[in-house]
């Protein structure tokens, strides 16, 4: 990976394993703790398996990205009775795509994405993005999604990345200057030898473990080695491993052990800033080491695409369902959201929306058929588990409208949950699931999980920008609390590019908190012009580009329907997060509870472990049901996940 860029080298590896795959294993790169090919297993006519009790009564909370593929792919397969409860009047949840609104413009606008925003689809070097290995792939094509290469830091897909460290004195001595870093072929270095040395450590860390990785990824001996490396590291913090001397040779006799990428005290402070993917990583040097490892090595940082939506070249949704409706209703007449199909919000608009082949009607269709299909606006208070083996769900219904909330319940035979953990143990009761079907130290795993913070600030950005100022650099990567600075196009039909003035994480995202929206725009223009003009090789503000009149604020930890915007694990505690993956399979046929969602993941990029988390669901419901799945689809060809 060069310095805050996409790291492609896993993706350029068409490396064969010697020993065969095991079957249903997915290829390499792909994500290491369940190595199962989803996509097949969805892509297959009719889906997952046929159900043979299809009045099987499901209920999924939340109508997020996880909850709407797990409906959608129950209905696949033949269930009649799913009912999505959605606290709030929108379906996406951190899916969160806000159209821009220029100060003076009629035109059409450019798409923030106040919630996830660059998407891995695992394919390899030399494919198209949506041929990948993936569900993130299968669905983007299946919806006919438009995508581009994602514009980050130190790619092609930049005009240029600014560094800005240590107020623009790095070396330590001359005028401010502001590191341009131009690297049109994708093989440019890093300016200054310092920053090639810091890039140097981590490349050959990370090479040669992927390099390791992929020749027996897949295969019968794959379990072995990930659980040594599991095991090696897990302890480790992020901060460890980038002191961790670098070993000159991997012994066969340790196979989890490649060393650290043993940089100096004054590397490591570089390191932090300028980080190994996406921007900085600093916000995440005191997580498990393994978290940036299985970001970087098995393609959650490979050929990132920025979401376009279900649109045309110039950015104009395609035809579909419901497009350009007033507020729809549920199933109760409450209104919500319609759908506008623009940005990465459009794969959650069309799994509810769009018509299922083998069906001819869409999930919202069969939904509001029903008065218990889909229910927005409703909180999940309590799940209560009953003599009879069934679950009631009691939630608020009208929940935004206190004067006029009602609290109801249903009863089912199956509960899929999808919400952040954070919101389920504040807003969630469990009764009546003893310790045999909901054990104290899976209750404690979500409890203890780690929800960060972060803060994104948009805006409009006049186009002159980037077609009449290639000197000032489309990506900024300061140490400053700023932090990462985006600016991007979709197309030249929108009224305005987008500039991401501030993206930040953990503390440098909490730090930011007590300042409202207004203070923090000033503050963070402010912060930019002082930089730029600064630096004797720039010597131009930003500010006259910005339209402030256009504006969008997202803090993820102060979101009611989110707090937080990605589930972390600390060093030491990776064995508790995978024991929540592991619920489905060894207890979700007794309690008719099943966990989905980025919470009961380990895997980084928020999108893709959702997905497959949504249909580990499903695949566990149908073995509860005695569904018969397609294909030579078996449950003994499903991994399981290792603990000790």
């Amino acid at each position: 990976m060069t310095i805050g860029s996409t790291h492609n080298h896993p993706a350029d590896l068409a490396i064969t394993p010697e020993s065969p795959s095991l079957p249903w294993a997915a290829r390499f790169p792909n994500p290491p703790d369940l190595c199962f090919d989803y996509r097949r297993l969805i892509e297959q006519t009719g889906g997952i398996a046929q159900a043979t009790r299809p009045e099987h009564r499901i209920a999924i909370v939340g109508a997020g990205i996880t909850g709407l593929t797990a409906a959608r792919e129950l209905l696949r397969c033949g269930y009649t009775h799913v009912t999505l409860f959605e606290q709030s009047q929108r379906v996406g949840g951190r899916h969160l795509t806000v159209p821009s609104t220029p100060s003076a413009s009629a035109q059409a606008c450019t798409p923030f994405e106040l919630g996830a925003m660059r998407m891995p689809f695992f394919n390899r070097t030399g494919e198209p993005p949506k041929a990948g290995r993936s569900l993130m792939a299968y669905y983007a094509d299946l919806f006919e999604l438009r995508i581009s290469d994602f514009p980050n830091p130190g790619t092609p897909w930049v005009n240029a990345t600014g560094i800005y460290l240590r107020e623009g004195q790095l070396e330590g001595e001359g005028d401010p200057t502001l590191l341009i870093w131009r690297n049109a072929q994708g093989d440019t270095p890093p300016p200054t030898s310092i920053l090639q040395r810091v890039q140097e450590k981590w490349l050959s860390f990370a090479k040669r473990f992927a390099v390791e990785v992929a020749g027996r990824y897949g295969t019968a001996e794959w379990p072995a080695l990930w659980s040594a490396i599991v095991e090696r590291y897990h302890r480790l913090s992020f901060r460890d491993l980038v002191d961790l001397p670098k070993l000159d040779a991997l012994n066969p006799e340790q196979p989890g052990d490649f060393g650290g990428l043993g940089m100096t005290a004054d590397e490591s402070a570089i390191f932090y800033s300028i980080g190994i993917g996406d921007g900085s990583w600093g916000a995440f040097y005191d997580v498990c080491c393994l978290y940036p490892l299985r970001t970087a090595i098995f393609g959650f940082s490979s050929h990132l695409q920025l979401v376009h939506g279900r649109v045309d070249e110039h950015g104009q949704p395609l035809p579909a369902p419901h497009l350009h409706a007033q507020p729809l209703p549920d199933s109760q007449g409450l209104p919500f959201q319609p759908p506008g199909y623009v940005g990465l919000v459009a794969m959650d608009e069309c799994q509810l929306f769009m018509n299922i082949a083998e069906l001819g009607t869409s999930l919202y269709e069969h939904c509001i058929a029903r008065q218990d299909g889909l229910l927005t606006d409703s909180s999940v208070v309590a799940l209560q588990k009953r003599e009879d083996g069934s679950i009631r769900v009691s939630y608020r219904w009208q929940h935004s409208a206190s004067d006029h909330a009602q609290l109801r319940s249903e009863d089912f035979e199956s509960v899929i949950l999808t919400l952040p953990s954070w919101l389920i143990e504040t807003n969630l009761r469990l009764e009546g699931f003893g310790k045999a079907l909901l054990p104290f130290s899976v209750i404690d795993a979500w409890k203890h999980a780690h929800w960060e913070t972060s803060c994104k600030v948009y805006a409009g950005l006049d186009k002159a920008f980037l077609d009449h100022h290639p000197q000032l650099p489309q990506i900024l990567v300061t140490d400053s609390f700023v932090h990462d600075v985006y600016a991007y196009r979709y197309n030249g039909s929108y009224a305005q590019d987008c500039i991401l003035l501030s993206y930040t994480w953990e503390d440098d995202a909490s730090k930011l908190a007590s300042f409202d929206d207004g203070e923090l725009v000033e503050k963070c223009l402010k912060e930019l012009d002082r930089i730029l003009l600064r630096c004797t090789n720039i010597a131009e503000p930003i500010s006259p580009y910005v339209d402030v009149g256009n504006i969008r604020i997202q803090r993820w930890l102060t979101d009611a329907n989110a707090l937080g915007c990605a589930k972390l694990y600390r060093a030491g505690t990776y064995y508790d997060a995978v024991s929540l993956m592991k619920y489905n399979r060894d207890l979700g046929g007794e309690s008719g509870l099943y966990l989905a969602g980025e919470s009961f993941s380990v895997d980084a990029g928020w999108t893709e472990p959702c997905l497959r988390t949504a249909v580990d669901a499903v695949i566990n419901v149908c073995q509860r049901t005695q569904a018969r799945f397609n294909g030579d689809f078996i449950l003994d060809h499903y991994p399981h996940y290792q603990v000790r």
